[in-house]
Parts: C-alpha cells; sequence; structure tokens
C-alpha cells in the first residue's frame, strides 16, 4: 500500500510536469505496465484529479481542470521560488493580485519545510525591492499569455506603440521577460516574420489563441539579454556602426553588454553601438583607445572632423615647451 501511494505521489508530479504523457511513457518513468497507469489513474480521479485521457494505441493522459483545484506537489526548489515569487508579487507590478499573494504566501508558509522557510527568510532579508510608480500588468494578461507560451499556441492581440500608434498582431509566443517593473513578451510576429517584443502593459489579447505551431529557433540563448539589447538600441537617439582595429575579444569586455561587437578577423570587429548624442560615442571610442573606421552614418563622421578640428585649434594654441610653466599643486603655491 505504502508503494501504491508513493507511485501515486510520483505519477501525480509526472502530470504536473509536463502537458500531456503517452501511456508508454509514464510507465517506463515509474517502472510498471501500462495497465498498472490506467488504474493509478483511475484512483487519481477518484482523489478528485481531473486527468483526461486520449483513446487509442498512442493515448495518453493530462491533468486537466476541474471544479476545484486539487492540492499540487512541489519539490523543494519550486516551493522556494513561489515563495520568493509571491513575495515579490505581493508589492510588486501585477495588477489585483497584491492581497490574494498575501494569503497564499501565509498557506505556503504555513506547511514549508523548516529548512526551507529558512532559505525564503534568507532571500527576503538579502533583497530589497525597487519602489516607484510604473506601469502594471493585469495577472489575468500574464497568465494568457504563459498558457500561450507553454502550449505553443497562436496569440491575437491589440497592440499600442510607444508612438501611441494601434496595430492587430499575430505571434508565436516564446517567452515572458520581466525587467525593472515592466514585462515584455518575445515572439515571432507571424506578419513581418520576423522576432519582436512587446510591452504587455500595452497589448490586449484576444480570445479565443490560434492554432498550435512548430517554435522557431530562438532569436538568443539568453532571452533576457536579447531584451534587454533591444531595448537599448531603441532607446538610443544616436547610432553608428564603427569597425575597430582589434580583436573583438580584445574590445569586448570594455564595452557595455548593450553594444553588439561582430568579429571580422583576429585583427578588426565591427561594433554597432548608440547613445544619446554623438559627443558620448565619441567619448567612448576615446576611452578604448584603439583605430577605428566610421562605416555608418556619414553623420557621425562629420562631427568627428568639427571635434578633430577644435582639438588642433586647442593643440595650436598652446605655448611652446620652452615656456611651459610646470603645473603646481594649490598646496604648494607662495601664501598656501
Amino acid at each position: 500500500m505504502v508503494e501504491t501511494s508513493a507511485r501515486l505521489l510520483r505519477l501525480l508530479s509526472l502530470l504536473q510536469l509536463r502537458r500531456e504523457w503517452a501511456s508508454a511513457d509514464l510507465a517506463a518513468r515509474l517502472g510498471v505496465a501500462v495497465r498498472t497507469v490506467r488504474r493509478d489513474v483511475e484512483r487519481l480521479r477518484t482523489l478528485g484529479y481531473p486527468v483526461d485521457s486520449t483513446p487509442g494505441v498512442s493515448g495518453g493522459y493530462r491533468l486537466g481542470s476541474g471544479a476545484d483545484m486539487p492540492p499540487l506537489l512541489l519539490d523543494d526548489e519550486e516551493a522556494v521560488a513561489v515563495a520568493v515569487g509571491l513575495r515579490t508579487a505581493a508589492g510588486g507590478s501585477v495588477t489585483g493580485i497584491e492581497e490574494t499573494s498575501v494569503r497564499a504566501l501565509a498557506k505556503l508558509e504555513q506547511v514549508l519545510p523548516a529548512r526551507l522557510r529558512h532559505q525564503v527568510a534568507a532571500l527576503s532579508s538579502a533583497t530589497v525591492p525597487l519602489t516607484g510608480a510604473g506601469p502594471t500588468v493585469d495577472a489575468d494578461v500574464l497568465t494568457a499569455i504563459a498558457a500561450t507560451v507553454r502550449d505553443h499556441e497562436r496569440l491575437r492581440f491589440d497592440y499600442v506603440g510607444h508612438d501611441g500608434s494601434s496595430s492587430r498582431r499575430e505571434v508565436e509566443p516564446h517567452r515572458l521577460v520581466n525587467r525593472g517593473r515592466r514585462w515584455y513578451l518575445v515572439a515571432w510576429d507571424v506578419g513581418r516574420s520576423d522576432w519582436r517584443t512587446f510591452r504587455v502593459d500595452r497589448l490586449t489579447p484576444k480570445i479565443p489563441t490560434g492554432p498550435r505551431f512548430t517554435p522557431h529557433e530562438a532569436p538568443s540563448a539568453d532571452v533576457a539579454d536579447f531584451v534587454a539589447r533591444g531595448l537599448d538600441y531603441a532607446l538610443w537617439g544616436y547610432r553608428a556602426s564603427l569597425r575597430l582595429h582589434a580583436s573583438a575579444d580584445a574590445v569586448a569586455n570594455r564595452l557595455p553588454s548593450s553594444i553588439v561587437v561582430e568579429p571580422e578577423d583576429e585583427h578588426t570587429c565591427v561594433v554597432h553601438t548608440g547613445a544619446d548624442s554623438y559627443e558620448m560615442i565619441a567619448v567612448y571610442l576615446a576611452m578604448l583607445d584603439v583605430d577605428f573606421d566610421v562605416l555608418d552614418p556619414p553623420d557621425f563622421a562629420d562631427h568627428l572632423r568639427k571635434q578633430a578640428a577644435r582639438y588642433l585649434r586647442a593643440a595650436d594654441s598652446a605655448p611652446p615647451p620652452h615656456d611651459h610653466v610646470p603645473w603646481r599643486r594649490v598646496s604648494d603655491r607662495e601664501g598656501t
């Protein structure tokens, strides 16, 4: 009986882990026959778990939704993650769930083992939330988008751009990313045949969702970095493409992560950078102290010519070396 109960708990954990399971896969994971899996599924149903089945030779099971929410099984890492997430949500950027997050957190912490409560307490005491006004996102919108990401279903929504323009988009959602009190959706835009990043607080999902899709290759191994690069690039008022006469390895660690460095050969690389002004781009280049060519735009080359002329005038106005008076600290002068 103890073995059967333990197997039921493991079966329930597997069903919660993935959307759909083939009967043979479940049997292999549990080390039992398919017939035993069938019996265990019936036991879960009698306990109130809505397990849906697909008939046929290749049939399988999935944990469905019922009138009441059944108990969930969480491993240690999942329990800590949920507790920390609830603490964040209690005062975070998802609107309408602050009070319910506190109630859920109280229930969770009541049953957490002491070792996990200590982990949650340590994380909470060591972190300070960044307060301040910012856009909020409805929890229902986040969960609806997360479901389309999980199930690989197309999503249609109305979107308001940064310039106030409205558009209807159809995308294949890939990931949700949280950055600086804002939520972003990274998705393959079907109409534009390219990857796009959308502010979640600016979109209104359309239900029902679209058909299932086969995911495209991810735009980056690090989706959060992909979003950060895109946001920084969008905020730059001035941009420039440059060829640096140095290897990519030599300059990559000396540049912000938002700047794209493309190796050309072992002696040169191309960077795509930007800032609030051409003056700032020129300052960054001077700090690198390497030779470079301006690839684009011509306006930046014109700016460098003007700056170079100004520096040359300043250099020509300096006194000859023999007239130079050594600089001394103020404290070294007479009377100080």
